[in-house]
């Protein structure tokens, strides 16, 4: 129990019950594990790496995310779309819903170059000002 009267010298002891607090805890943990991975947006793909990234200045809206798997599946956030008519006029759509809306390209790294730029001619045709690549920042030694 949290109190024990009484005791060797006759007063009240107070003793502090961390079941509880543990119990709390170990909800609150569960809870993280499970929302975490739902707030990353688009497809998992293993980005290249780059040694230096130009530093990205904050834009209002988010980026639309296009991602692009090792299997050459195109997704637009967590949408799949395998020809090349339909992507683009999803792009096209996001586009002309929202002016400026920008696009960011996560491509695996297995992927040739002809692969990226296929997608990125589709994004180009549906309207896109501009294309950001994703990549995993390399680690620099001494800079």
């Amino acid at each position: 129990m949290g109190m024990d009267a009484g005791g060797s010298r006759g007063g009240v002891k107070a003793n502090i019950n961390v079941t509880p607090l543990v119990d709390v805890v170990l909800v609150l943990l569960i809870i993280f594990m499970v929302v975490t991975p739902m707030l990353q947006r688009g497809k998992d793909v293993l980005l290249p790496t780059a040694k230096k990234q130009k530093k990205e200045t904050k834009s209002a809206t988010d980026p639309l995310i296009l991602s692009v798997t090792k299997e050459k599946n195109v997704y637009v956030e967590q949408d799949l779309y395998s020809e090349d008519a339909k992507l683009e006029e999803r792009l096209s759509n996001e586009f002309v819903n929202t002016p400026g809306k920008r696009l960011l390209l996560k491509a695996d790294q297995s992927l040739t170059f002809a692969d990226v730029r296929h997608v990125m001619s589709v994004a180009k045709k549906a309207g896109a000002k501009g294309i950001a690549l994703g990549v995993d920042e390399k680690a620099q030694g001494g800079e």
